[in-house]
């Protein structure tokens, strides 16, 4: 009995000795008696957040002192102490406090520090201590004093708003908080973007890049929101809102805070690396980040996001692209998200040799259909060809313009966009003349064996297929789909070489049959099945036809390339012909006639299958249009193809904001009732052409379904059309289409009619109330009104 005894007494010893050895290891306090080390962190009281050393992601030497969320599986930093000065050995140092109250990282006990509070001139008359709170705020204190608070985190913003926090102006002071981004996602050092309230005095915040160009601002405060995103639905007064938003403007300060009712929900406010404001929530069922709103909308719109020599394009799958010529300046910042330090030239100009005889002139490459680039110089010059030679004199001209004046500009070009509308120009980069190829110059035996071979593989390439065709009808699963190689879609396809959109799923391109049939072909990503799961899900969608939902063909399920095989639709996606003028859909019985077929298509998934889909990405760029403008639901199988995996048709509709339903951002259960919100959204657009979020000539925005429900109740629907419609419109229709759409986004999803009762209101079958409206447009109509 005594051996066990002392053994037992042992144990107890070595216990008792390894807690004094980590006392921190879940407390929430430090203090200058127990300081903070490698494998220890302070954790909040009730356990949801963390403090103490960490590697973000895809940095393998730089360590950093942060307050991360605690409770949940996705690493989330909301705050970095030494951001801009990493340590890379955290076994040798230390956090501590010291007696005049400063935080300080120490490194080799160093008596200089990597990193610091510099609190000063403080009249400390007790012990100070540093307590992590629930809220996410690291406070300095006294010890004996809780309500004085000497120091807080929330005062020393990174790129991360915590509820209850305030981004804020100090009318007496001058001084203004503001947070910015990220330089990367792997590297916290402060990046280019940043918000802040505007510096002028209005109440409104502002995105700036490198601190001095403003690209999006949020407009004034006008007592319940924000004049430029009327979309962020105040909803102080509405007891089933999640969030309660406060503006305070008073003699010492100006700032805005947000508060979240139930304690329980993460919510996070982050200025992005890519020059986004976006609000997430915490989606428990799908363990991910769910964003729910983002500015500014149009990823373009960030000034400087893709650096010089670069190109924006909102529908690719990357936003930013070298431009011919040139290169990533530093690849791995673009492969972590940073672009802003843009492009470098693959080879060097020969400007200043220019006037040799012998030299090579530089030369010039066009891009056609682009937004032009910031800082152009007008010349006086009459035509393009001296509009060229102006800037091919002149070593620091990088590109110019002619379109009846000479726009020249020089050094980097920065903010060039594509642009497909009626004000698109073109553009002449300036290149070294060997990046461009010798017209005319080249040798006819080569011209003749690049031919020769180009002939022959082609010729091969057909053989084969041709031969491949007699069988492809044997190789079907269940006798319907075709079951694809991925070498014959690439031959299909010329590669993968034209592609028509990028899509939430992945990107689709044109393929064209021998026999002249066209296809579309969609490169999956993200799919995670395996392989006999990805054929069942695809043989069970294969299934599903109706006149109104896009037909799959066929597929390909090749190691882990993932492909599916539509039928072509010649006439494109919905929102390209909503949004353009002169459009083939601008007459009201046509738009109408596609509103309803759209229903009809989404009432077939969710009552005639023999398995309710739901879509949960209903939008304009997801209805593709026929020969005769029919329209076909597409996409409406990726949520069944995605299976359990939820948080990738979280991620996929992170950029179709505006059409989500409430449920989306609250958490609860998505049923079919979130497409028939997202089907009203839309709905509003197909009534009026154009987006719902709209800027009028005074730059004052206008959310257009606050408009119709004041329409409603005034009965004067007939002013909601563009003036090209009035003589045009089928009134009763009309009305009818604005009541529809106002009762599928009802706030409460059980005030929301199915698919198949909207298609029998639009159809006339069924009589149709004055919709109440939901309880977020009439904030933002009181907020309207009381500017007025």
């Amino acid at each position: 009995m005594a051996p066990r005894l002392s053994a037992c007494l042992v144990f107890l010893l070595i216990l008792v000795l390894s807690l004094q050895e980590s006392p921190l290891h879940a407390a929430d306090t430090l203090t200058a008696e127990q300081p903070l080390s490698a494998d220890q962190k302070l954790i909040s009281q009730d356990g949801k957040f963390a403090l103490g050393f960490f590697q973000p992601a895809g940095s393998s030497s730089r360590w950093y002192i942060g307050i991360w969320y605690n409770k949940i599986p996705v690493q989330t930093v909301v705050w970095v102490a030494n951001r801009d000065k990493p340590i890379t050995d955290p076994t040798s140092s230390n956090l501590t406090i010291l007696n005049d109250g400063n935080i300080v990282l120490l490194v080799n006990h160093s008596e200089s520090p990597v990193w610091s509070t510099n609190i000063v001139n403080n009249t400390i008359a007790s012990s100070p201590v540093a307590v992590l709170l629930d809220s996410g705020n690291l406070v300095v204190r006294h010890e004996s004093n809780t309500s004085e608070v000497l120091w807080q985190s929330f005062d020393d913003f990174t790129d991360t708003w915590l509820p209850g926090n305030k981004l804020s102006r100090n009318k007496k002071t001058g001084v203004i908080k503001r947070m910015i981004s990220w330089k990367d996602r792997a590297d916290p050092a402060p990046g280019m973007f940043s918000i802040q309230l505007d510096p002028s005095g209005a109440t409104q915040y502002i995105l700036l890049w490198n601190s001095s160009s403003v690209y999006w601002a949020s407009g004034n405060w006008t007592g319940n929101t924000y004049t430029g995103v009327p979309e962020l639905s105040p909803t102080n007064s509405d007891p089933n809102s999640a969030y309660t938003f406060q503006f305070v403007d008073n003699d010492q300060e100006t700032y805005f805070n947000y508060t979240v009712k139930n304690d329980a929900q993460l919510t996070r406010g982050v200025i992005d690396v890519s020059g986004h404001f976006q609000a997430w929530v915490w989606a428990d069922a799908a363990q991910a980040w769910q964003l729910f709103f983002a500015q500014p909308k149009a990823k373009c719109s960030v000034y400087g996001m893709c650096g010089t020599y670069s190109k924006c394009s909102e529908n690719a799958e990357l936003s930013c692209s070298c431009l011919k010529g040139f290169s990533e300046s530093y690849p791995n910042s673009w492969r972590l998200g940073d672009q802003t330090a843009g492009c470098r030239r693959n080879l060097p100009l020969q400007c200043g040799n220019n006037g040799s005889v012998k030299a090579k002139q530089d030369r010039f490459f066009m891009i056609s259909s682009v937004k032009l680039p910031d800082m152009a110089h007008t010349r006086d010059v009459t035509n393009v060809h001296n509009c060229e030679l102006t800037c091919l004199k002149n070593c620091s001209c990088s590109a110019y313009s002619y379109n009846g004046t000479c726009l020249v500009w020089y050094n980097g070009l920065i903010n060039l966009q594509d642009n497909m509308g009626e004000l698109s120009n073109s553009i002449f980069i300036r290149l070294s003349a060997s990046e461009l190829p010798q017209s005319g110059k080249m040798k006819w035996w080569i011209v003749g064996i690049i031919i020769g071979g180009l002939v022959l593989s082609s010729g091969v390439s057909i053989l084969y297929f041709l031969g491949r065709r007699r069988t492809i009808g044997i190789n079907r699963d269940d006798g319907k789909l075709i079951t694809f190689k991925y070498n014959e879609l690439q031959f299909l396809t010329r590669n993968f070489s034209e592609r028509l959109g990028v899509g939430s799923f992945g990107s689709v391109y044109k393929g064209i049959l021998p026999d002249a049939t066209t296809l579309a072909v969609k490169k999956l990503e993200g799919l995670r099945q395996g392989e006999k799961q990805f054929r069942a899900e695809v043989s069970t969608i294969g299934n599903i036809q109706h006149i109104n939902l896009i037909r799959l063909l066929g597929f390909c399920s090749e190691g882990a390339k993932r492909l599916l095989v539509y039928e072509y639709m010649p006439n494109g996606s919905l929102d390209h012909h909503l949004f353009q003028n002169n459009s083939a859909i601008s007459s009201w019985k046509r738009r109408y006639q596609i509103a309803i077929g759209i229903a009809k298509g989404l009432a077939y998934l969710h009552d005639g299958c023999r398995d309710c889909i739901i879509h949960c990405d209903i939008k304009p760029q997801n209805i593709l249009l026929d020969m005769s403008f029919t329209p076909k639901v597409a996409d409406f199988g990726m949520a069944k193809l995605l299976g359990r995996d939820f948080s990738r048709v979280l991620t996929s509709i992170r950029g179709t904001i505006g059409y989500l339903a409430p449920e989306w951002i609250s958490g609860e259960s998505i049923t079919t009732k979130a497409d028939v919100f997202s089907y009203g959204m839309m709905l509003f657009e197909i009534i009026s052409r154009k987006r719902n979020l709209t800027q009028t000539e005074t730059r004052t925005e206008i959310f257009f379904p606050v408009l119709v429900a004041r329409k409603l109740v005034q009965g004067e629907v007939l002013t909601l059309l563009d003036s090209e419609l009035v003589d045009d419109v089928n009134l009763e229709e009309l009305e009818r289409a604005c009541k529809v759409a106002c009762w599928c986004i009802q706030d409460d999803e059980s005030s929301r009619p199915t698919m198949a009762e909207v298609l029998q209101m639009l159809e006339g079958l069924v009589d149709i109330e004055v919709p109440p409206a939901p309880r977020y447009l009439q904030v933002l109509a009181e907020g309207a009104a009381s500017k007025t």
